[in-house]
């Protein structure tokens, strides 16, 4: 398994990225989904991550500076086929180590709070995330989780 910077031009990271967003529509009114596009993850104070198995992508994930000691991350999505391998808390791992060089004292982050984001809420959980109220630009949602973590 390899987790390297992407530049997001990748049909791969495309298409993993369009499933991404399906996901959220199926689960969510369009108005409480706040996963980004291409485009808006290719903003300067986002690092796009994707993770590799030899010429495979298996997922990926971002992490966005909210302030120069907060960070926020985005985007993370294992791909349907590699479920269940420990990939998401191998770059769940990374995304926490990058943010610590980076100086961060917190991270921080929003998912859903249907029974299909369970798995999500778990792992981030097991990281020792815990709920918190709305962080930057958010408000309130029923359909939204918020989490954080001092590092």
């Amino acid at each position: 398994m390899e987790i390297r910077i992407d530049d997001l031009t990748g049909p791969e990271v495309a298409q993993l990225l369009s499933e991404h967003l399906h996901s959220m529509t199926l689960h969510s009114p369009p108005e409480s989904i706040h996963a980004l596009d291409l485009e808006k993850l290719r903003r300067p104070e986002i690092t796009f991550w994707s993770v590799w198995e030899r010429d495979e992508l298996i997922g990926c994930g971002a992490l966005k500076e909210l302030d120069p000691r907060h960070g926020e991350l985005k985007s993370m999505k294992t791909s349907t086929s590699h479920l269940k391998k420990g990939i998401a808390s191998k770059l769940l791992e990374h995304i926490i180590d990058q943010a610590k060089q980076r100086g961060y004292t917190r991270l921080s982050l929003e998912t859903g709070s249907m029974e299909a984001f369970d798995p999500a809420r778990r792992l981030y959980a097991r990281f020792g995330f815990e709920e918190c109220g709305p962080f930057a630009d958010y408000t309130e949602d029923p359909y939204s989780v918020f989490m954080t973590k001092e590092i």
